[in-house]
């Protein structure tokens, strides 16, 4: 503890090691925040679309997914209904990350079963947060 009784901020290293699934059809986003998840000390594994990222979740049993919206073929509102519905993720926190960050936007994501919404792109206290709070 500090003097002042309060306890010192988390680091990298107090972050509790996690199986954590980025999907975006963008491959610069996804490596980027690929990048920053293992730099912080997290075992990422990357999909490109919502089809890779069905099989990755079933194979791999992320503890946390990252979840792009606006993919071609299975969107992100496919995937996190899919996932939903199958045995095993249904404590999985899954986070929409978007351009998208209107009210009716995070309304929408919530009621898919999101449990949170990122707007692009993520900033390294966003990202620190979502990773305190799951």
């Amino acid at each position: 503890m500090s003097s002042n009784g309060a306890m010192p901020p988390l680091t990298y290293g107090a972050v509790r090691r996690r199986r954590i699934l980025v999907v975006d059809d963008h491959l610069d986003a996804a490596e980027s925040l690929a990048a920053l998840l293992r730099h912080m000390g997290h075992d990422v594994q990357v999909a490109r679309d919502g089809r890779a990222a069905l099989e990755a979740a079933r194979l791999n049993n992320p503890q946390l997914v990252l979840l792009d919206l606006g993919m071609p073929g299975v969107d992100g509102f496919g995937v996190v209904k899919r996932l939903r519905r199958e045995n095993g993720f249904d404590k999985v926190p899954f986070v929409a990350v978007t351009g998208a960050g209107l009210p009716d936007d995070v309304r929408r994501t919530r009621e898919a079963g999101f449990d949170a919404h990122l707007v692009k792109p993520v900033t390294l206290d966003t990202l620190r947060q979502v990773l305190e709070r799951f």
